[in-house]
Order: C-alpha cells, then structure tokens, then sequence
C-alpha cells in the first residue's frame, strides 16, 4: 500500500482527499489540496504525523485561510488544520503578569476579546488579527503599535518529529518574520500579559474595532497584501502608483485601503495574484520600490 492510501486507510474521518483549500481561506477562492489531515490532539499528531512525512506532499497549515491565496485546480500538497484540544485558551497569575497558555489554532480576535473580558491587557490590539494564534506566531504579526514578539513568552513546536519549547529569541522575531519553517508546526504559545481593568481593556478592543470597520474593507480579502518598506506604507505607494480601486478580471484593489485586494464571489485565484503582481510593477515603476507581499501562496510556482 503506497503512503497516501495508508494514511487515508489510518486516519480515517481525519483525512480528506482533494479537499477544498482555498474556500477555508479569507479570499474564498481557490483551489484544492490533495490531502487535508485535520489534527485535534496531540494523540492525532503522534499517530499522523509519520504518515504524513510519508507522503513526501510539502506541509500547508491552514489556520483561519487569512493572509493565504491558493492557486485555482488541484494542488499537490498536504494541508493541515489544527482544532479541538488545540484551540483552548486557559490562564494562570504569575505576580502582576497572567501567563495566557493559546492552542495553535485559537482564532486570535476571540483570545483577544476573552483575555480583555478577564482584565488581561497587552493583547487588545490581536483582535484585528484575522488568523489563528498559530499563524500569528510563525510571521509576528502585529498591528496598532504592537505584535506577537511584545507578548511571547515561548511556543511549542513541532519540528523533524519532535515537540520542543522554544523561548522569545530562538524564535528570532522580526517585521513579519521568525525562525519557524514552512515545515515546522506551531502548536501552541504561552503570552506573558498584565493584569489590569477588563472595563478599560474591552474598550480598547471596541475601539479597534471600529478603526477597522472605518478605514479597511469587508469581503473577501487576505488581509495587507504587502509588508511596509522602511519608512514608508505599501499603502501610500500603490495609491501613488494609481492602483486604488484597479480591476483586473474578478479581483480589485481596494477603494477603502490601497493595500488589501478584494476577490468576487465564485472569482478566481490567479486573478487575485496576477493583480498582485500588476500592482507591484506600477509602484516599483513609479516610485523605484518593490514591493514584498506578506501572504503565502500555494502554486503559482512558489514552494508554500
């Protein structure tokens, strides 16, 4: 029996084949992934996870789908997706500090809203983080003044077959960057928060909130198409460059932020990335800079 039949014959309602990949993203198109092994303890990952090495298929973890575009038709690839004992939120004090103990696959805006409720602050600003705590660790992602490498205390990764706990500085933070491979998976992270009043912190989230809804687009989108050059924004550059509002075929550049790019419904994926690459040639056209997008892709010729 070749490794994928094993897999499928062992894992069982675990694994799906040809399984929908880019309708579980944000941009809600895309296409398929050859196998999808859904992990919900760490039972699953001990029993899977030599089968799926087995494969010989390149990893995808597929959190909440934000900040992921995946190429129409079927990819050659196996997706990951972590949920039941990997999406608990628990918290202990530790002085001043509450120690936050986040599964990999925790959507980040309900810890947020759940931390602030219990008079946690630090980590108001993750509400408008649309992915999984998973996600947010592997590119530090951050937003209104802050980001993960403010609140990590340490993760625990799974990596080559072994569960290891990595403090702040293994993982070697940057702007949208860590010392997490695309092969490596995250499954959980321990957030070092202050205590302090859950009034004050809930408002905080409200006002978030409704910056967001104020000055970035609904819809289906990924989230910041690229990362800000320094000392400047994606944003401005690709307003400068006339992209604001740009069509192609059934995907467009935002009328409300320059940076993000709207796909229609039942639209197409490689719309969406050759917009991408459209709008990085006018900006690097008109004002010299080329652009770095912060999504990941699946196809288009790049490795996930």
């Amino acid at each position: 029996m070749n490794p994928i039949a094993t897999l499928l014959e062992r894992g069982g309602a675990r694994v799906e084949e040809r399984a929908p990949l880019g309708a579980r993203t944000t941009y809600r198109v895309g296409g398929t992934a050859q196998l999808l092994v859904t992990l919900s303890s760490r039972d699953d990952l001990e029993a899977l996870s030599g089968l799926m090495l087995a494969t010989g298929l390149v990893w995808v973890v597929v959190g909440n789908g934000s900040n992921l575009l995946v190429q129409d038709g079927e990819r050659a690839v196996l997706a990951i997706h972590l949920s039941g004992d990997f999406s608990q939120l628990s918290w202990r004090l530790d002085g001043d500090d509450a120690l936050v103990e986040a599964g990999a696959g925790l959507d980040v805006p309900v810890g947020a809203r759940r931390v602030a409720a219990a008079g946690m602050v630090g980590f108001e600003w993750a509400v408008g983080v649309p992915g999984s705590v998973g996600g947010a660790v592997a590119m530090n992602a951050g937003g209104h003044g802050s980001d993960m490498a403010a609140v990590l205390d340490q993760v625990t990764v799974w990596r080559d077959g072994v569960v290891e706990t990595w403090s702040r500085d293994r993982l070697a933070l940057g702007y949208r960057t860590s010392a997490v491979r695309r092969s490596d998976l995250v499954l959980g992270a321990t957030l070092r928060l202050r205590r302090g009043e859950a009034d004050q912190a809930q408002e905080r989230v409200r006002e978030i909130v409704r910056w967001r809804r104020e000055h970035q687009p609904g819809g289906a989108n990924g989230g910041s198409v690229f990362t800000n050059p320094p000392g400047d924004h994606a944003a401005r550059l690709i307003e400068a460059a006339g992209c604001k509002g740009l069509r192609h075929a059934s995907a467009q550049v935002s009328e409300k932020h320059a940076n993000f790019i709207q796909a229609d419904p039942q639209g197409s994926a490689d719309d969406v990335y050759e917009l991408m690459n459209i709008v990085r040639e006018r900006v690097a056209t008109t004002s010299g800079v080329t652009l770095v997008s912060e999504h990941r892709f699946v196809g288009f010729g790049v490795t996930p």
